[in-house]
């Protein structure tokens, strides 16, 4: 009968292990170099990123993963590696809504990995601007939160908006107390967004009910101002804590633990199908009974889901709306294609706002 190996032993293998997995990367990295002199050649040389090739790589290590690690871990590790190779083709800057620390930032990072410029602007219409100028190959802005609902100016920006969604982002919010002080007993001022404070109240109301609560514009500068308050603290993500130098005094204080916020990543480019896509549209239908029964018929007969709808003004005239729709399926796909022509007949006007994969992770 053979012995367990011992303690040396196995180190010795994880060390083998350790350099074949080096030697791998380094291999997959000079193919991605490859990859962009070749599309350099071909003229294509003003980004390289893919959101479908992308998308499909995350689904197929994700499915051909046989465990211990989780699917999520494997997820998270592949995006990195892809991050860091797509930098060494050509860099991307990404803008998200800032300052540093904010959790659009850490949606940013989740979507493409850590090996991007990513630049904080103040405010959503920024983000679009810069994207639209080509300061920025993409953008991440936040589009609804799960207690909260919409984020009405993102919906608004895009109908004057030629950008076009490529991806999306579900980041689970997680809540936590940061401070430099030891014990979240001390705190007597607490800092946050006002969403954040709220969604923080059943802790707030059994743990701290003396702190005063103090609203500001985000939670990054939140943290920011923890950092130079005595007695403080700041509700913020954890991506905050490291930037501002705090402890994490308390983590996932939210009220509501499936907390979720969905960001989508905004580009000037059409996104090519993976087979597990969403597509979004804008869309303004003539006022006569039975219009939205008509605008939503097409996606039922063709069997097509539809998870959201989600009306706006339309800012051309008193009472007059447009209607925000998500329904799975790609553009190309042939049920979506035939719906969005049957569709188009009835409804004064579609706007494709993209077709892009769903959120891998």
């Amino acid at each position: 009968m053979a012995a367990d190996p011992t303690l040396a032993q196995l180190r010795a293998q994880i060390d083998a292990i350790d350099d074949r997995i080096l030697d791998l990367l380094n291999q997959r990295a000079r193919c991605a170099q490859q990859v962009a002199e070749t599309k350099t050649r071909s003229g294509e040389d003003d980004c390289f990123y893919r959101p479908e090739r992308e998308a499909e790589v995350l689904r197929r290590v994700a499915a051909n993963n046989p465990g211990p690690l989780s699917r999520e871990a494997v997820v998270r590790f592949f995006r990195e590696v892809m991050s860091e190779c797509l930098a060494l083709e050509k860099p991307l800057a990404v803008a998200f809504l800032g300052p540093e620390g904010t959790f659009t930032q850490q949606a940013a990072y989740k979507h493409f990995g850590h090996a991007v410029q990513a630049v904080p602007l103040p405010a959503i219409d920024e983000i679009f601007r810069a994207v639209e100028s080509g300061n920025c190959q993409f953008g991440v802005v936040p589009v609804e939160n799960s207690t909260e609902g919409v984020i009405t100016h993102t919906l608004d920006s895009f109908v004057q908006s030629p950008l076009l969604i490529a991806g999306e982002v579900v980041l689970r919010i997680h809540h936590n107390l940061l401070s430099r002080l030891d014990d979240f007993t001390l705190v007597r001022k607490v800092y946050s967004h006002q969403q954040s404070l709220a969604q923080c109240r059943a802790w707030l109301d059994r743990y701290l009910p003396g702190a005063e609560r103090i609203a500001v514009s985000s939670n990054a500068e939140a943290a920011h101002l923890a950092s130079g308050t005595p007695d403080s603290a700041a509700i913020a993500g954890e991506v905050a804590a490291g930037l501002y130098d705090l402890g994490i005094l308390e983590r996932n204080i939210e009220d509501d633990p499936n907390n979720t916020t969905r960001f989508l990543v905004i580009g000037r480019n059409p996104v090519g199908p993976t087979g597990c896509d969403k597509t979004s549209l804008l869309v303004s239908t003539r006022n006569y009974p039975g219009a939205l029964y008509n605008t939503l018929e097409p996606f039922a007969r063709f069997q097509l889901s539809m998870s959201k709808i989600e009306s706006r003004p339309s800012r051309r005239g008193a009472w007059d709306y447009v209607f925000f729709i998500d329904v799975e399926g790609h553009r190309d796909d042939h049920p979506l294609a035939e719906a969005l022509k049957e569709l188009e007949k009835d409804v004064s006007m579609l706007k494709i706002l993209g077709s892009y994969p769903r959120a891998v992770g």
